[in-house]
Order: structure tokens, then sequence, then C-alpha cells
């Protein structure tokens, strides 16, 4: 199992190399374990049921930029069936200064947080879990570039995700190491974006 981030941050390649960012300490690149789709790099935390998706969506030109992060985070909800009332909530969403993001080709970042009620694998037990999702707006490259930490806050005991833990001995990752990530995201080659 290949592990990144055991040593002092340093930028981890994403697509290739087209992308690199500084990924957490404690990560399992999961495309060494499972197929994952073209336009998205998957990490997990070693010992916690804790995660990070960098994915390569289309622009969404329809949708403000201010009202970018929380469309995609409504979109996430979709995808895990959470979308009853109740079931997710955005609870901050604040704009990332240029100043301090490594891609500067965006037009702007944004980062949310908010909470969803979602099961694994179309289970019935459901997890609180925590999003963190982090958005570079790239219209030039018909793109936005969504980052999603995802935190489990309590995991039902009937979800598969319980046996996973095993979070006594290492430290999860934090909103800091999130923010590391988001200002570390350094775009190397356009031509990923086609």
């Amino acid at each position: 199992m290949q592990t990144v981030g055991d040593n002092p941050p340093r930028p981890h390649p994403l697509f290739g190399g087209a992308l690199s960012t500084v990924i957490p300490s404690s990560s399992t690149d999961i495309s060494t374990l499972r197929d994952i789709p073209d336009n998205q790099e998957v990490f997990a935390h070693a010992h916690t049921d804790q995660s990070i998706i960098v994915e390569l969506l289309e622009y969404q030109a329809q949708v403000a930029d201010q009202d970018a992060a929380r469309y995609h985070f409504e979109d996430i909800a979709g995808s895990n069936k959470a979308l009853e009332p109740g079931a997710f909530q955005v609870t901050n969403i604040i704009p990332l200064p240029k100043s301090e993001l490594s891609l500067s080709q965006c037009i702007s970042g944004w980062m949310l947080t908010g909470a969803q009620s979602v099961s694994k694998f179309n289970e019935e037990a459901r997890n609180t879990v925590t999003i963190h999702l982090g958005l570079f707006r790239l219209p030039q490259f018909s793109t936005d570039i969504l980052v999603t930490f995802n935190d489990p806050q309590s995991i039902d005991v009937e979800s598969s995700s319980a046996s996973s833990v095993s979070g006594t001995h290492t430290e999860p990752w934090t909103v800091q190491d999130f923010q590391t990530l988001l200002q570390s995201l350094t775009l190397h080659d356009p031509g990923l974006f086609g």
C-alpha cells in the first residue's frame, strides 16, 4: 500500500504531474487499490475514515461564482442520497484570497463547510460527515476544480466504516491540512484540460 506525505510536506503530483499539491500525511492513494475515474484523484487517511478527492468538473457557467460552491455541495448531497430535509446543511462559505493561492489561473476560489448524513455503499446506516469543499473556477479551461475533504463526525455502528476506523494512535487530518492543500494546488500543464 503506497502512502504519501509521511515525510515533510512536499507537493505530490496529480493527474500525471499536470497539477500538484501538498497531500496530508498518513494518506493512501486510492488509485493503487481500485479504479478511480480519470477526472479524480482520491486519497484516504490510513487510520481514519477521512478522504480527500480532487476532481476536474465541467465549468458551470450558469452559476455565479459566489453560488458555485453551494451548487457543487448540493450536487454531492444528491450523489450521497442526502437531499431529504435535514440530511445536509451549509454552515459557511468564504472566498479564498487569490493572494494566498498558488493556482493563479483561477478567477475565484471558495471554501465551503457543511455537513451531510450519508451512507456508504447504499447501506441503511448513515454517518454524519463534515464536508469541507474547495472550489477553483477556471472558465478559460471550461473547468471547475473541486477539492472535497470528507471528515466523519459520527459513524453508525452498523456502517461498514465502523470497522475500518482505528484512529486512536494516529492524528486525523485537520482543516489546516486541507487549507494547506488548497493553497498549494499548482497547475503545471494546462494541456490537462484538453
